[in-house]
């Protein structure tokens, strides 16, 4: 099966997008006849030496795009010039015969850009797609004043109902992927072909099994994530002060932000700073540390679009503890986690409290959901996995050879 694959940014020497990108070409590799369309940028490892056997064509990204590392994630404003490129490319091959079964934009996902993909008769799909998941109202008080080009974000719904080029671009698509099902009702204005979920994140390996000794009483907690008001952190701290006849449970949280001074004043506010650790921003291996040592992951983000974190906790076999709500609702079932509903900040707190309180009353469920937290990242995250689901869904959707096509008009 041949499959064209494209991405503004695929780089195994990068992080984000560009690395995700990555770990997916090199996962489909060995399945398909894969050609791979990217920018690339100077100064980094070549693709085509990153991605051995597989057909490369990359076009320089401009060092104006390069300039603002954080507006680049954010708004990809080189895009239109990587889909020109990609359309352009795309003509020719196919006016000089080549054949592909399907095409597939795999990034951005963000839902914001229109794809070059629409103007061939290939069928093609998008995604994973994520983000446009909202600020709950009840917790909008708390988030502060987002960035102006994060506040574009507000723009989303308007052009999924106007935009004729980005409904074109998901409408003609043989299928949209989003991180969670969430998505498809976020683009319900579109009429969609065939809508999957599926997390654009992925695994190489579980950790071996890892016995974890209970003390009695006590219970070891872990937030990692961004400080960042949308994790939760802050909620975790509050429903650690719902559990005062239990001193033996305690919270660590690894991560760094403007979020952390402000959860550090609440929990010497609520008199449990003596029951929670900052450490900050730790490295990898920390990290990694951090999750053999503790007995529960706790990340009740409430604004979380996908949530590869829970992987990061779920392959050391750790429990967790989540918003039903985003990416972790789709991640975390009842084999693996308790999914609490987010309503109000306060209300939100006395669940977690109570989720804690019943995990750490029960070592039985406690392990038992750990075990089913490996189990399920074993079998639904590895990469070698997702590449095989996505392989079987463009068999699904090919539709055999494409015609020679002249350059489209439009």
């Amino acid at each position: 099966m041949k499959i064209l694959l494209i991405a503004p940014n695929i780089d195994g020497t990068d992080v984000g997008e560009a690395f995700v990108a990555f770990k997916w070409a090199q996962a489909l590799a060995p399945l398909v006849s894969l050609t791979v369309l990217s920018f690339e940028r100077p100064g980094r490892a070549p693709l085509a030496e990153q991605l051995p056997g597989i057909r490369v064509v990359t076009w320089p990204e401009p060092a104006w795009a390069r300039r603002h590392e954080r507006l680049n994630a954010m708004l990809k404003p080189a895009w239109p010039i990587f889909a020109a490129h990609v359309r352009h490319w795309m003509a020719e091959a196919l006016n000089r015969g080549e054949r592909f079964d399907l095409a597939h934009q795999l990034m951005p996902q963000a839902a914001r850009y229109a794809s070059p993909l629409r103007h061939f008769a290939l069928p093609y799909v998008i995604g994973p797609l994520g983000g446009a998941l909202d600020t709950p109202e009840a917790f909008r008080a708390e988030t502060g004043s987002a960035p102006l080009f994060t506040r574009l974000r507000a723009l989303d719904a308007f052009r999924f109902r106007n935009d004729p080029w980005l409904r074109a671009s998901y409408a003609k698509a043989a299928c949209v992927l989003g991180v969670a099902p969430y998505v498809a009702e976020v683009l319900s204005d579109i009429p969609l072909q065939r809508f999957e979920p599926m997390l654009e994140l992925g695994i190489d390996d579980v950790e071996p099994i890892c016995p974890r000794p209970l003390v009695p009483g006590a219970l070891r907690l872990l937030h990692v994530g961004r400080g960042v008001r949308t994790k939760g952190l802050r909620d975790a701290i509050r429903a650690m002060a719902h559990l005062r006849d239990l001193p033996g449970v305690t919270l660590t949280s690894a991560g760094a932000g403007e979020e952390i001074a402000l959860a550090q004043a609440e929990a010497q506010r609520l008199g449990v700073a003596d029951r929670v650790t900052f450490l900050g921003r730790q490295p990898r291996a920390a990290i990694e540390d951090l999750y053999r040592s503790h007995d529960a992951f706790l990340f009740p983000s409430f604004r979380e679009p996908a949530g590869g974190v829970l992987y990061e906790a779920m392959r050391h076999g750790l429990p967790v503890i989540t918003a039903a709500r985003g990416g972790p609702d789709y991640i975390v079932d009842d084999s693996c986690g308790l999914r609490l509903p987010v309503t109000t900040p306060e209300d939100f707190a006395r669940a977690i409290a109570g989720a804690i309180r019943r995990l750490q009353g029960d070592p039985v469920k406690l392990a038992a959901l750990g075990r089913g937290a490996r189990a399920k990242v074993l079998a639904e995250g590895l990469w070698s996995a997702k590449a095989k689901r996505l392989v079987a869904l463009y068999d699904q959707l090919r539709e055999g050879p494409i015609r020679k096509l002249s350059y489209p008009q439009g």
